[in-house]
């Protein structure tokens, strides 16, 4: 997702920390450089320099926490690399840590997820797309997938983003906390078979087809491009059946 620079920042609203935090991913994400100037980020957010420090403490301190504050949902697991990891429980961990990171810091998320420009992708939030689509890999070579895999991290992501919006509109006090479950499943239902599970996975023909074209991705030792190129469109064929 991109940005529209030019809109002031005080026809954004979000207190001073939001706007900073916001700030710096726009001059990040425009110019793909995390050096940032903090003269440049507090003219963008309309603050001070010492309300900079007073929130992050430093320039680093605000870089950190732009990096690490809550779109690295799905980059850092505790669980097993590989094929061994339970794919499903690292996908539905993700899902839930993007529902809270939003529901915690519901200023910021709005104004990240409500400025978005045509046609081009935010880099900030790209490791944590990358690391989900590694998570679907994952999981169609265990024969899991029904659908390709970037047609699943889609599905995935905007759902997780509509939920995490329509919570972040309710009053506290009448939030349905069963929404995000429930949309997680129905969301996953989708994309995976979930009632599949360990080493004997219930395989369709789709998400064998999948399962291969996976490994095939990863090793297309023994085949001439020629090959690779049949071979690939017949599973990515199989694969959308």
């Amino acid at each position: 997702m991109g940005y529209h620079s030019a809109m002031p920042r005080r026809a954004l609203g979000g207190n001073a920390r939001d706007r900073l935090l916001l700030a710096a991913v726009e001059l990040m994400d425009s110019s793909g450089d995390r050096d940032l100037s903090t003269r440049a980020v507090c003219e963008r957010a309309g603050v001070q320099a010492p309300t900079l420090y007073h929130h992050f403490g430093s320039k680093q301190g605000l870089i950190d926490a732009v990096i690490n504050h809550g779109f690295s949902q799905y980059v850092h697991s505790p669980r097993p690399s590989g094929d061994n990891r339970d794919s499903l429980g690292d996908i539905r961990q993700g899902w839930d840590e993007h529902v809270r990171f939003g529901l915690e810091h519901p200023s910021f998320y709005a104004l990240l997820y409500g400025r978005v420009e045509p046609g081009r992708p935010c880099a900030i939030t790209a490791p944590a797309h990358a690391m989900l689509r590694d998570l679907l890999g994952a999981a169609a070579r265990q024969g899991l997938l029904r659908v390709p895999i970037d047609d699943a991290a889609e599905q995935l992501l905007a759902a997780n983003v509509g939920v995490t919006l329509s919570l972040i509109t309710q009053p506290e006090e009448a939030r349905d906390p069963g929404l995000s479950d429930r949309v997680r499943e129905a969301a996953l239902a989708g994309v995976l078979d979930t009632t599949a599970c360990g080493e004997s996975p219930a395989a369709t023909r789709a998400s064998t087809a999948l399962a291969l074209r996976t490994m095939l991705e990863q090793d297309p030792t023994g085949l001439t491009a020629g090959e690779y190129a049949i071979l690939g469109e017949l599973l990515d064929r199989l694969g959308r059946s």
